[in-house]
Order: structure tokens, then sequence, then C-alpha cells
């Protein structure tokens, strides 16, 4: 069985995957904990480390079943196909959040002004600067080549 990823309503990820537990769906919802601080108090609190995010595994015939519980807006598609996580990389994450060693942790897209090192294909190993955040498009300046990238990834 794969692994999917349930996109849902903002900060309904804790009770997306209670219902899903409850409807005998196996799931996975990684949480952290942070301290969050008020006026008048802090408290820890187990927050989703991915937002609107629900990870779920279940055989490709019983993908529909996701959609009983209120809260699930759709899948997440890769290359006009749901996303796959595989068993691997969930382990990975299972094993990073359990590391004691870790004190904070935060997932974010990238941001206009942050420098990046490209990681793979033509233009590895390049140092860039993020100049424009799209919805389905980055533009990056590799100052050492002398070049504007412009990256699709939808």
């Amino acid at each position: 069985m794969n692994w999917y990823v349930v996109y849902t309503k903002p900060k309904w990820e804790k009770k997306v995957a209670d219902k899903l537990n409850q409807l005998g769906i196996e799931c996975y919802c990684p949480l952290i904990t942070q301290v969050k601080q008020w006026s008048d108090r802090k408290k820890k609190v187990e927050a989703p480390l991915f937002n609107s995010y629900v990870f779920v595994q279940l055989p490709d015939s019983e993908r529909n079943l996701v959609f009983q519980v209120a809260g699930v807006v759709r899948y997440l598609f890769w290359l006009g196909k749901p996303a796959i996580v595989k068993d691997q990389e969930i382990e990975i994450i299972k094993k990073s959040l359990k590391a004691t060693n870790i004190s904070d942790i935060s997932v974010s897209a990238f941001q206009v002004g942050d420098k990046i090192k490209l990681e793979s294909g033509a233009f590895s190993n390049q140092n860039a600067i993020v100049q424009e955040v799209s919805n389905n498009y980055y533009v990056l300046v590799l100052e050492a080549l002398g070049c504007v990238l412009k990256i699709k990834y939808k």
C-alpha cells in the first residue's frame, strides 16, 4: 500500500487524523512541540510539522474513503497523479522527530531574498538568490553565472 498526502482545511490536521483513525484508515500527522507565547503566559503546544497535510496509507481502490471525513479537501498531486510518499521517507520523518537533540523545526517555502544552493539539474552546486516567488515558479538569480533562472514546479 502507498502513502498518499491529503490536503486539509487550515488548522484541521489533528482533527482529520483522529477521524481517519476512527474509520480504520492508517494515517500519520507528524507533530512537533512548540512553545507559544501569549501576552500573559507561555505554553507548550503540539503543532503539525506540515501545515494542512496528513499522510494516509490505504489501497488505491479505497482512496475515496478519506472524503467521508470533514476537513479533507483533496489529495496532493504531483505531475498529474496523486503524490506518493515512500515508506522510508515516512520512517525518516518519524526518526527525525524522535531525536532528542532537535530544539526547533519549521517548514517553509522559499521567500524573496533567500540564498539557496541548487542541489540537482544543470545548475547543481550553484548558489542562487530567490528574486520572485509565484504559485507555479521561482525566479532565481545565479550571480556566479550572470544569469536569471525561472524554475516551474507545477
